[in-house]
């Protein structure tokens, strides 16, 4: 017993609100570098360097950006259902945390997926927009993140929010594997997966490499972003906190120790 709430404890402090944006401050230049770095050389690579295709010319361009769009898009989601868990079973606060600074990120993902695809669309399918199953399915998902943020706000209590988004985003989950499925299970316009972790690329190397960096740049992007609002969702909801005055104060002063003085010196 004694060593089950030794190991309790152990990961109550792991994931208490202080310890995880002190390591989330470490962890952050491991993410916001190589996003910077993947997406240079991504885009320069699946825009400029890589060979036109025979069927679609270089309107197929826009898939290094709409399909690591669109995987982001279901893996934010899948982040907020972890998270809904996480918060609703053993109520840790950082998981909310993590939740309300994943939400808005994963909208915006989801919306350029959106986009990308009615532009790719037009120039292949003669439209920006069908009724396709796996294009309804991904606005379904762009809904389904604007009622989790609505009801995040819609509360006076903040915990009150977080527990019915939380409830929405575990009940929208469902909506993944309709995502994921829904070129296989009806018969859409929609092509399938461009490549999969288990099966050999159809695409041949010189598209398919580029495609890869632009998935590793965007996910480090994309774990940046969510690291940077978390740490400051934190600082907003623990404000009162002692640590985080003592954090305020240290910033402040390592800030007036490099900062030159402004001061005119007199005799």
């Amino acid at each position: 017993m004694n060593v089950y709430k030794r190991a309790w404890a152990s990961i109550e402090s792991t994931v208490s609100p202080r310890h995880f944006y002190r390591l989330s401050g470490l962890w952050l230049p491991w993410f916001a570098w190589p996003a910077a770095i993947l997406l240079s050389v991504g885009l320069i690579w699946g825009l400029a360097i890589a060979p036109e295709d025979y069927q679609q010319g270089n309107s197929y361009r826009i898939i290094f950006i709409h399909v690591p769009a669109a995987s982001l898009a279901m893996g934010g989601y899948l982040l907020l259902a972890i998270c809904a868990v996480i918060s609703l079973v053993w109520r840790v606060k950082t998981a909310d945390a993590v939740a309300r600074a994943a939400a808005p990120v994963g909208a915006l993902f989801c919306l350029l997926a959106l986009i990308t695809g009615s532009l790719w669309g037009k120039p292949t399918w003669g439209t920006y927009w069908v009724w396709d199953a796996r294009l309804t399915s991904m606005l379904i998902l762009l809904f389904l993140y604007c009622g989790v943020m609505a009801l995040q706000q819609a509360f006076d209590s903040q915990s009150q929010g977080s527990k019915a988004s939380a409830l929405l985003a575990l009940v929208g989950v469902i909506n993944l594997p309709i995502i994921k499925y829904s070129v296989e299970w009806w018969n859409t316009l929609h092509q399938g997966s461009t490549f999969r972790i288990t099966e050999r690329p159809t695409m041949p190397p010189d598209m398919y490499l580029p495609l890869l960096v632009m998935f590793l740049g965007l996910y480090c992007l994309f774990a940046s972003v969510i690291l940077m609002r978390s740490r400051h969702e934190i600082l907003r909801r623990e404000v009162r906190s002692r640590w985080v005055q003592a954090e305020i104060h240290g910033e402040a002063a390592i800030a007036e120790l490099v900062t030159p003085s402004n001061s005119v010196g007199g005799r």
